[in-house]
């Protein structure tokens, strides 16, 4: 039986421009795009509303808070993973590549961390199997390098578990993210409350483990990422020797370089850019690293995540719109560029065949009010 949406009346975010008109949904697939102002019997009207594409996010600790929602406190995992994907499908994200960390430190009974992602991913694939999920999920596999279980942790998945990216990611005290390594302690003292000792004994310990498995781990993540089909990305490039590090391993894109250097060296390597909404959205970094908008006014941000906030994803990419006198410019960080730089042929843009995940948007100030989504042409929220 086919099924028919119309979207009309509306501001249509296409590519490269906006455009009021309609769009018609056919069989989860956007069949047509016409200009005008009219509203066909049955079709709804938008009032003039943005329509865009759905959000694609690439990189998300968001899950991390429903299944820990208080320190200690392990949430049952099926409601967590079902109210993380409603929440997700409530701010217009409708493709979402869910982050899970692999590589554990079991030998420091203080502060150690330790494996999950096998166990999560199979409640999250068994519960999109089932249909329970909203939204399209992918695993984005977050390859701690400075660990000591990351190569038996890569070996337990495959090409069939939807893995569509493996970050290299390597916390080491005095590195990258925490070359300030008194931001770290910070971090570490508040949340463990250990004395000066064991912090320098934690640096230490972590050093000489980044020294002796550092390089075989980056080496096995790579390689992981091949055979699972999953596209790489760096993660906290800091200084431009690192991203020729990324870019010789094949890195597609970097998450959250910290510096303007190590913006401009992924530019001239042809990697894409990804920053922090929050960082955008609160006008600089928790970390102390660079400032989004700063790389928004170079021409030095392509990609928008919205890291740990899912709301700020929107905000965040109509902010850029404003910022760049672009609508279309500013959507496409959250759409098309992502849905590019993963390799995603079949969404990211208003364009005819693609699947019918669609956002309806109403402008308030600066803001936007999420008036309807939609999943390959399902109303989801």
């Amino acid at each position: 039986m086919t099924t028919e949406t119309i979207l009309a009346n509306a501001t249509l975010v296409l590519p490269t421009e906006t455009l009021r008109g309609q769009l018609r949904v056919v069989d989860g697939r956007i069949q047509d795009i016409a200009e005008g102002t009219g509203v066909p019997h049955g079709a709804v009207d938008c009032g003039g509303d943005l329509v865009m594409p759905g959000l694609i996010e690439l990189h998300t600790d968001n899950l991390e808070r429903h299944i820990q929602p208080r320190p200690k406190v392990d949430w049952p995992h099926a409601a967590a993973i079902i109210a993380h994907d409603a929440e997700l499908a409530s701010v217009g994200i409708t493709t979402v590549f869910d982050a899970l960390r692999v590589g554990s430190v079991v030998s420091n009974t203080r502060m150690n961390y330790g494996e999950y992602a096998r166990a999560l991913a199979d409640e999250i694939l068994g519960l999109r199997a089932g249909g329970a999920l909203k939204i399209s999920h992918f695993l984005h596999l977050r390859a701690e390098v400075c660990s000591e279980t990351l190569i038996e942790e890569l070996d337990k998945f495959g090409p069939e578990d939807r893995i569509g990216i493996v970050s290299l990611m390597d916390h080491t005290p005095g590195a990258r993210q925490f070359r300030d390594v008194s931001k770290l302690k910070d971090y570490y003292v508040g949340k463990y409350g250990i004395s000066e000792a064991d912090w320098e004994a934690h640096v230490a310990a972590q050093k000489a483990l980044r020294a002796r498995l550092g390089a075989a781990h980056e080496a096995a993540a790579v390689a992981a990422a091949r055979r699972y089909g999953a596209v790489l990305a760096s993660h906290d490039d800091t200084e431009p020797d690192h991203v020729v590090q990324s870019a010789a391993h094949g890195a597609h894109f970097a998450e959250f370089p910290t510096t303007v250097e190590a913006a401009e060296a992924c530019q001239a390597h042809g990697i894409k850019v990804m920053m922090g909404a929050p960082n955008l959205i609160r006008g600089g970094s928790h970390s102390g690293n660079v400032a989004a908008q700063d790389l928004a006014e170079a021409d030095l941000l392509d990609i928008v995540s919205s890291d740990y906030v899912p709301s700020s994803l929107l905000s965040a990419a109509l902010m850029l719109g404003d910022l760049w006198g672009d609508v279309a410019r500013g959507i496409a960080t959250v759409t098309a560029a992502p849905a590019r730089a993963v390799g995603l042929d079949d969404r990211g843009a208003l364009v005819e065949g693609h699947r019918a995940d669609i956002v309806r948007v109403a402008r308030i100030g600066q803001a936007g009010a999420i008036r309807g989504v939609w999943v390959q042409g399902n109303r989801v929220g």
